[in-house]
């Protein structure tokens, strides 16, 4: 049964979750393409995200921050915050990104996607991925999720909409993920 007041099932148990996925095998990929703003704000408190490691040779690559790991917790909305600063959340990027090359600047995100507020309020897509920081665009992969996005799997790209090196920087998103409806799902686009 879904709940009308999250749009989630209302048993999330795990007998709840076996018996959704003895019904697997009659659910039906949906394409599903979000975008969004992922503000990495620095200059408030407590800012988006913070150093939690670094190796001890760091500081020696400030070219690439070469073994940094921070811990993210930034506001996703539909508008960036660069253009308007009381742009409306929709939920929160939630992970760890670590500076993971030697020769160029890039990182190894692994980061959920909490939403908090809409259609997919209370669910969660788990990404993975290289963002290679200088490029325009960057691609990672959509490896689950939780809620409407169980067991969604797909792309996404990042390209950097606003960098400043004291303020933070506000990335734009874009996914394009199948995620699965059960016959029942009073959600599918196709009911």
């Amino acid at each position: 049964m879904i709940s009308s007041s999250h749009g989630l099932p209302d048993d999330q148990s795990p007998e709840a979750v076996a018996n959704w996925l003895e019904q697997f095998p009659n659910a039906k990929p949906e394409l599903t393409k979000l975008h969004f703003f992922l503000n990495n704000i620095l200059d408030k408190d407590p800012p988006a995200s913070t150093p939690v490691a670094k190796a001890s040779t760091t500081d020696k690559t400030p070219e690439t921050n070469y073994g940094l790991v921070r811990a993210i917790d930034a506001p996703l909305t539909e508008q960036s915050f660069s253009d308007q600063p009381d742009a409306k959340v929709i939920g929160y990027c939630q992970g760890l990104y670590t500076f993971s090359s030697q020769k160029e600047m890039a990182t190894l995100m692994t980061l959920n996607f909490v939403f908090t507020d809409g259609e997919f309020k209370g669910s969660t897509l788990s990404i993975l991925g290289r963002n290679l920081v200088p490029a325009k665009y960057r691609e990672f992969s959509v490896v689950g999720g939780s809620g409407h996005f169980r067991m969604a799997r797909g792309l996404g790209t990042a390209s950097t909409y606003f960098r400043d090196p004291v303020k933070g920087d506000v990335l734009e998103m874009s996914l394009a993920f199948h995620r699965y409806i059960l016959p029942n799902d009073i959600h599918s686009k196709s009911n």
